[in-house]
């Protein structure tokens, strides 16, 4: 295990910020701790935090070193595989939320019960429960 690394952050680029920090908050069912112009933050565990930063305002670090994140509007670019105590609430929620659903509640051949939706920027989002809740 890694002991130097003491906080991970993903951060997702996404085109509407207002928009996608209310889909988050709908999924997370808490608001951001974060929400100032140009990013937004939760805090989902001690050590886990997911960012929300808007496309045009990453694309001014990024310059024309990369792509224009504009252009990845609605293409999966990652995915968020987060276990829950229980998924069917999850599933639900996300439901009511108006995410997309990708694939229903689905046991999985790696040993997880798994369903999976998307954002409103194509980002993937996995809500998952060990098959074997011994493990």
């Amino acid at each position: 295990m890694i002991k130097h690394i003491k906080l991970i952050e993903t951060i997702l680029y996404v085109n509407d910020q207002e928009t996608s920090c209310k889909f988050y908050q709908n999924i997370f069912r808490i608001q951001a701790d974060l929400n100032v112009p140009g990013m937004t933050e939760f805090h989902l565990s001690d050590n886990c935090k997911i960012g929300l930063m808007p496309n045009k305002g990453i694309a001014k670090i990024l310059t024309d070193k990369t792509p224009h994140p504009d252009n990845g509007n609605g293409i999966p670019r990652c995915e968020l595989y987060l276990y829950v105590d229980n998924i069917q609430f999850e599933f639900d929620n996300a439901t009511k939320s108006g995410a997309k659903l990708i694939s229903p509640i689905i046991d999985r051949d790696w040993g997880d019960k798994v369903c999976y939706f998307s954002d409103p920027d194509g980002h993937i989002i996995a809500f998952a429960e060990k098959i074997n809740k011994e493990n």
